[in-house]
């Protein structure tokens, strides 16, 4: 698979409801499936480096077109055992650029691209827990495939710092400025919701869980009933890319209901590109962020409170 050109066929405008997704298995028969989206490429597995001291599921470092890569043994990350690397046994690095890096994950072999509607894509059981690896599920060809949480595999793996410095606490003024407001974070990513609501923590701002768009339009519903309700929700930080219901539709729903149309949407998108700036313009959303830097994340939020 060359450089991905799936981009702007996935934002077209008959594409915007569909979801393109790259099949690999980690070893035995479950299919799993990563959104192409976040895939640069496919490559045989290269040499690898080994790194000292770097977590258990770090294979070693490739180098690719003069540029050292990460690679993350895939199987390892979400509990299996781990690949072996090498000429002979047909595994494969997928490359892919989101949360403003690019690394490799390490499979044993990928199947092909499919497509699907993101209403065919459904949240994982609500008896999997915080401790599950899958964002959302899918039927392909009469199998259940799983749709991976990379952001959490990466967070796990490389590690994310969302401590915020004092200098942005003093720049936002959380001296009381933000304390007691409410926000909605929607992502079907479980470490996503985790940073999201530390920054917002740090802020004192209250949040509100959803693991989609449909969960969350139903419990801004029931939330905001009233023009004073108690816990009304004032603005809402939500992932782009989510089972049932996406971004996307969640802002579009928001701004059609009298109830909701005045709230402040940030859509907090692991993808980079302009691209998601103008849909979500289109849509009715006050502002997009890529994920994941925690000032960034703090400022556009006391932004959003500002106006």
């Amino acid at each position: 698979m060359a450089e991905s050109s799936s981009n702007n066929r996935m934002h077209d405008k008959n594409n915007s409801d569909r979801l393109e997704l790259l099949l690999f298995n980690v070893g035995g028969s479950q299919p799993f499936g990563i959104n192409v989206l976040k895939v640069k490429e496919v490559i045989p597995c290269p040499h690898l480096t080994l790194v000292p001291q770097s977590h258990r599921a770090v294979k070693g470092v490739a180098h690719l077109r003069g540029e050292p890569l990460t690679v993350i043994d895939l199987a390892m990350s979400i509990g299996r055992t781990g690949l072996a690397c090498g000429k002979d046994n047909g595994a494969s690095v997928i490359i892919t650029e989101f949360n403003r890096s690019m690394q490799g994950f390490l499979v044993k072999a990928v199947d092909r691209i499919v497509v699907c509607d993101w209403k065919q894509v459904y949240p994982p059981p609500r008896g999997s827990g915080s401790s599950s690896y899958t964002t959302g599920v899918t039927e392909i060809e009469g199998k259940l495939v799983q749709i991976l949480d990379v952001e959490k595999v990466l967070g796990e793996v490389v590690g994310q710092d969302t401590s915020l410095s004092a200098d942005t606490l003093s720049e936002v003024g959380t001296e009381g400025a933000l304390q007691g407001r409410r926000v909605m974070v929607v992502d079907d990513s479980s470490l996503a919701r985790t940073q999201t609501v530390h920054t917002l923590d740090s802020l004192g701002v209250d949040s509100v869980l959803a693991r989609d768009g449909k969960e969350a339009l139903e419990l801004l519903e029931q939330l905001n009933a009233g023009a004073n309700a108690e816990g009304a929700v004032e603005m809402v930080i939500s992932d782009i890319e989510m089972p049932e219901m996406d971004g996307y539709t969640l802002t579009s729903e928001i701004r059609k209901s009298p109830r909701l149309s005045g709230l402040y949407v940030l859509l907090h998108t692991s993808l980079n590109g302009a691209i998601n700036a103008e849909r979500a313009e289109k849509v009715g959303a006050n502002a997009v962020l890529t994920k994941f830097v925690p000032e960034e994340l703090a400022k556009a939020v006391y932004k959003g409170f500002s106006v």
